[in-house]
């Protein structure tokens, strides 16, 4: 998907997206446990949520900004359309991944303040585990090969219903339940509810998705084989989600 808009409107839109995103994902996991006890019941309520989300996200903002959302797909647009004029350059990316911390950071602040829950509350959530890690490796690896597969087959149309639909997958199929998202992650660190992560978690959380989109580029050149000049300009739009996202 090619975008167009000002550098200061896309910014903004990666924002706004990554805010809507974590207050998906922290809102409905709060409204979950308060409905319910059961966990099982409480993932496929915050799943659910996260899939219908993201889905609405992309289908909107993907013609602002791409829809990234999430630093390891801006990093990964970077490094797949650096050598090409029209690719997202280095100046885009110092204003895309900030944009989505700071609109990660928002929407945790925001889910709580709509719950009555302290505003920030450092989560005491511990997924300090290798399995976890592996996980959120997984997780990345295969958002990263549906965005960039998706734009090599030119089914890019297909990308809001099938992110979200990974994502809400992903949740359930990886240990992690699937942040996949560097942004949606220190969002996450700031509620001390059922989407939660403790602090002390953030980093080989972060070094696994940063690994498995490196993973996920590596899968995209061996199925699809290396790309064509032209077909480095576009950037793709996604969602930690795990999603992501985490989703999300």
């Amino acid at each position: 998907m090619r975008v167009s808009a000002p550098l200061g409107r896309r910014a903004a839109a990666e924002a706004v997206g990554s805010a809507a995103l974590v207050a998906v994902v922290v809102g409905s996991g709060i409204q979950a446990t308060e409905l319910s006890r059961d966990v099982g019941v409480q993932l496929l309520a915050n799943s659910i949520s996260t899939v219908f989300g993201l889905a609405v996200l992309i289908v909107l903002l993907g013609p602002v900004s791409g829809a990234h959302f999430n630093p390891a797909v801006t990093l990964a647009a970077w490094f797949t359309g650096r050598r090409s004029a029209d690719g997202l350059s280095l100046r885009e990316v110092a204003a895309y991944v900030p944009a989505q911390i700071a609109g990660a950071v928002a929407g945790a602040v925001l889910a709580d303040a709509m719950f009555a829950e302290p505003l920030v509350k450092w989560s005491t959530h511990d997924r300090f585990a290798g399995h976890l890690w592996l996980g959120e490796v997984v997780a990345t690896a295969g958002l990263i090969l549906l965005i960039f597969g998706l734009n090599r087959t030119g089914h890019e149309r297909f990308a809001p219903v099938a992110v979200a639909s990974f994502i809400g997958a992903a949740y359930w199929f990886t240990s992690s339940t699937s942040f996949a998202n560097p942004a949606v992650t220190i969002g996450r660190t700031l509620t001390d509810t059922f989407a939660g992560i403790a602090p002390t978690s953030v980093a080989p959380f972060i070094a696994a998705q940063l690994a498995g989109a490196a993973v996920g580029l590596g899968l995209v050149v061996l199925i699809f084989g290396p790309a064509a000049p032209a077909e480095t300009d576009v950037v793709m739009p996604q969602g930690a989600t795990e999603l992501a996202a985490s989703p999300h």
